[in-house]
């Protein structure tokens, strides 16, 4: 029968104790009680507060945005302006509520397409007063150009000047042929300053007369 023998002299045990001597720990720095990081701006707790106080992720950097038009569309009332007209008077579009109003955008004096369009609402002009209706077109043109426009072609109506197009493009109209014109748009206003129509066509410039007029006698 087989047996197991145990010397005499056991084995040494290993020492896994710390040692006594106590060796100097690395200084860590200490974070004052209110500090600011360069990176985020973001203020970072004391040492003393919880890690949930701290932010999950760096807030988003603050950025730049492109200033945003509002398209004035049907059912609309449109900002009001102030405007000179051809004798260099300043005409606001609130002179008109109460009464309906056609304003038209177009792209300069003494175009080709643009003519058309003025002369189709000079020659309908009585028409449009006996609707109770005002007429204003408005292009980025001077007052002086507006003027000789007016009187070459006897037009009875309010020309207004948008010197930098800030009217245009506060009202949204759309530019043409990539950008490169500006558009040819009308809007109709009823008498409490609503917009009932909008009509754009850049190369059909007597058609805006015609809708314009189809809507004013429906109304």
């Amino acid at each position: 029968m087989a047996c197991t023998c145990f010397t005499k002299h056991p084995l040494p045990l290993l020492n896994f104790t710390r040692p006594t001597k106590n060796f100097p720990s690395p200084a860590l720095p200490t974070l004052p009680r209110s500090s600011h990081s360069l990176l985020f701006g973001l203020k970072f707790p004391t040492l003393s507060t919880p890690s949930s106080s701290f932010p999950s992720s760096p807030p988003s950097l603050p950025h730049h945005r492109s200033p945003i038009s509002a398209k004035v569309s049907k059912g609309d009332v449109p900002p009001n302006f102030t405007l000179k007209d051809q004798d260099g008077k300043t005409v606001s579009l609130s002179k008109f509520k109460g009464k309906p109003v056609v304003v038209y955008f177009y792209p300069a004096d003494e175009t080709p397409g643009c003519t058309k369009e003025a002369c189709a609402f000079r020659d309908s002009y009585e028409k449009f007063k006996k609707a109770g209706a005002e007429v204003v077109g408005i292009s980025g043109d001077d007052p002086s150009s507006h003027k000789a426009f007016a009187t070459k072609y006897r037009l009875p109506f309010t020309l207004l000047s948008d010197e930098g197009n800030k009217v245009r493009k506060g009202w949204g109209v759309p530019s043409d042929l990539f950008g490169t014109l500006p558009g040819r748009q009308t809007y109709v206003l009823d008498r409490n300053g609503v917009v009932q129509l909008v009509y754009n066509n850049q190369f059909q410039p007597e058609k805006h007369v015609e809708e314009t007029l189809k809507l004013l006698q429906s109304i």
